[in-house]
């Protein structure tokens, strides 16, 4: 089991990797852009297509690693007023709500994925990008956040058990 976590956890670390490269190549495309628009009157069309894909790739490329580091958004204001085991409680409440939404985008988003792949359905702009692969990072994104919720359900049960007093640290 740990050789396991360890695995999907050098995968998590890849995919926020991948997500900031893509980061920077925007940075660096958008800056081209303006140059070249700016200072030369030649713009360059894909710039603001491609942009607009990799926002998408970054969303979910990165969020299960985020979700594994806690940075994703919460209440503190709210949160340090509560007990440990209340907040272990809310902790398994969100984590099984996250569980059922990205399990939700896992499913249809590999089912819209594959039939977008079979229809051959092309995006109606200039570069004619495949939509299938615009939009399959989004089941590989949310099925990665799947697992790290389950992850996170686990770790917020044992948290509020050791908070009740039915379990030792």
């Amino acid at each position: 089991m740990k050789k396991l976590l360890e695995s999907f956890d050098r995968i998590m670390n890849i995919m926020m990797f991948l997500a900031g490269i893509i980061l920077i190549f925007i940075m660096l495309s958008v800056g081209l852009e303006v140059v070249l628009r700016t200072f030369f009157n030649r713009p360059q069309i894909w710039v603001t297509e491609i942009t607009e894909v990799m926002l998408l790739y970054i969303t979910f490329l990165g969020s299960a690693w985020l979700l594994r580091e806690g940075g994703h958004v919460k209440v503190d204001i709210i949160l340090n007023h509560l007990k440990p085991k209340t907040i272990a409680f809310l902790g398994i409440i969100s984590s099984i709500i996250g569980i059922f939404v990205s399990i939700t985008l896992t499913i249809f988003g590999f089912s819209v994925t594959l039939d977008y792949l079979h229809r051959g359905i092309y995006t109606p702009t200039a570069m004619e990008i495949p939509v299938s692969a615009i939009i399959v990072v989004i089941p590989i994104g949310s099925l990665m956040l799947f697992f790290q919720f389950i992850r996170r359900t686990g770790k917020f049960i044992v948290g509020f058990f050791i908070e009740s007093g039915k379990l030792k640290p």
